[in-house]
């Protein structure tokens, strides 16, 4: 982020080149309602990829005097773009890459807004409805490709991490890419760039000339992840539960690297849907993954999960410490397995119908004083529950860490409580303060201040 500016129009490349009138003024409009604060936010954060700042009140300060304007011709829409961010240019031209993010985030928010939320084909409230929103989401993002293989590697894992974890990433990435497996992640920098960074070495050597580098995103936390200029498919989900929704529907395997609170929430999301009773039995290959420096981080993720949801969940998953080969091989195996499931029960193999997500992993989570304090996170609950109040504990945290609206709650009334057994909440206690110990919290400050407190 150097705060260097550069004035531009742009051109569509690769995805929406066609908005009606009433798009374009629903992007002009920056009033209540209208959506070009959203869209500026998110087209900023592409435009400023691969900053290590996760502090989005910043970024939008640094860049303050940054415009959009649309300018609507008969060739199609053009972008005019004011003091952007000069990163995002190599001799006044934009990065090819960077303009193809820029028009997907045009794309999805348009698409969003008119055909997902307000065009009523979709009941949100319903679990079938807000999986065909996610479908319809991707699809028209294009994710979704016939015919199509069982080789999409889904990596999750903070954007904090150190550089020895960033160069496991990568290695890990490049024996996923000599596998002809294609990997996608939040897109962000970190563990979501290294994997694509070493699959695009392990595709060239392979000659493999269409590799896939998926990057699944969403609004509220995209200026502090911004989209890495690997991605060649963005897809911009409405919230954290339909992007955590697209990620097991779409892919194929999980991989997981060191992270924080983010990754936390990610696991106990993908522990609590495979918990379910009615998707035991379903292929769906987990394995965490570091370097030795990262032992400990995973003994202590282990050691939560096994306490928290039982051996049942410790079953779902494989730990693989500083072996990105064998990781690429179990990976390769375990999507065996799903390719012959899915032709046992003829599934598609672009997007996973059979898999079922419980409510309480498809409604939105908006992290609030009164909504945190409010989670029941006590043992007597139905482990896939429990997964589910926990997973919307640690995204409170996430949000309190790098959303600047949530940032401005937590200004103005404190930190969140969070409240429940006294084994749970020590349990809790525990894996937090480790996370902050080992510097795995917000990255763009010095030292660390909770936006929680544990009771």
């Amino acid at each position: 982020m150097s705060g260097e500016f550069v004035d531009a129009e742009v051109w569509p490349e690769g995805s929406l080149e066609v908005l009606s009138r009433l798009e374009v003024d629903q992007l002009k409009n920056r009033g209540a309602g209208g959506l070009y604060p959203l869209l500026r936010r998110c087209m900023l954060a592409v435009l400023n990829a691969d900053s290590d700042n996760d502090d989005a009140a910043e970024l939008l300060r640094v860049y303050k005097d940054f415009e959009i304007g649309f300018i609507q011709q008969d060739r199609g829409l053009k972008v005019s773009l004011r003091n952007a961010p000069a990163e995002a240019f190599v001799d006044g031209k934009m990065i090819r890459g960077t303009r193809e993010l820029l028009f997907a985030v045009l794309r999805d928010i348009v698409f969003t807004r008119n055909e997902i939320l307000e065009g009523g084909r979709f009941d949100l409230d319903t679990g079938d409805g807000v999986t065909n929103a996610v479908f319809h989401i991707v699809r028209n993002a294009r994710l979704l490709t016939v015919p199509a293989g069982v080789d999409l590697v889904v990596c999750w894992g903070g954007h904090a991490i150190s550089r020895h974890e960033y160069d496991y990433s990568k290695r890990v990435g490049y024996e996923l890419g000599l596998r002809g497996l294609n990997v996608g992640t939040g897109c962000g920098p970190g563990a979501m760039k290294g994997p694509m960074k070493g699959a695009t070495i392990g595709h060239a050597k392979q000659r493999i000339g269409g590799g896939r580098y998926i990057g699944i995103t969403e609004p509220g936390i995209i200026a502090a992840e911004s989209p890495n200029p690997i991605v060649n498919s963005l897809v911009i989900m409405p919230d954290m539960e339909k992007r955590l929704e697209a990620f097991v529907r779409v892919g194929h395997g999980i991989v997981v690297f060191p992270g924080g609170v983010g990754t936390a929430e990610e696991i106990l999301y993908l522990l609590g849907v495979l918990l379910h009773p009615d998707n035991t039995g379903q292929p769906l290959p987990l394995i965490m993954t570091g370097p030795r420096s990262s032992t400990d981080y995973f003994r202590k993720i282990d050691d939560f999960v096994a306490a928290t949801l039982g051996e049942t969940a410790r079953e779902r998953y494989e730990v693989i410490i500083d072996d990105p080969s064998r990781v690429a091989q179990c990976m390769h195996a375990g999507l065996n397995d799903v390719l012959a499931f899915r032709k046992k029960h003829g599934d598609a193999f672009y997007f996973n119908w059979r898999l079922t997500i419980a409510r309480e992993f498809q409604r939105p989570f908006v992290a609030t004083h009164e909504s945190m304090a409010g989670l029941d996170l006590n043992e007597d609950l139905p482990t896939h529950e429990l997964a589910a109040n926990l997973r919307r504990a640690f995204s409170g945290i996430v949000s309190g860490n790098v959303r600047e609206d949530t940032a401005a709650l937590i200004d103005k009334k404190g930190p969140f409580r969070i409240d429940g057994s006294r084994r749970i909440m020590d349990l809790l206690d525990s894996l937090l303060s480790d996370f902050v110990a080992q510097k795995r919290m917000k990255i763009s400050t010095g030292d660390y201040q909770p936006c929680y407190v544990i009771k």
